[in-house]
């Protein structure tokens, strides 16, 4: 993989980081508040879980298993 290719992947990686801790923190604020709107709470634990995945998958490309 060419060195100029992780710059934007080491930013974006940032970023969905930065969106998950966000809605972790919304999530638990909604729980805390005893909000009864699941539809919703559904909705951010899913976007939650679609960021962690993408952020496994980056985090893969910047930092790969290699198998001597």
């Amino acid at each position: 993989m060419a060195s100029s290719t992780k710059p934007p992947l080491k930013r974006q990686l940032e970023e969905l980081q930065l969106e998950h801790r966000t809605l972790d923190e919304e999530v638990s604020a909604l729980a805390e508040c005893g909000v009864t709107d699941q539809l919703k709470l559904v909705r951010l634990k899913r976007r939650k879980l679609y960021l962690k995945d993408e952020i496994y998958r980056l985090e893969d490309i910047l930092n790969p298993d290699i198998i001597a």
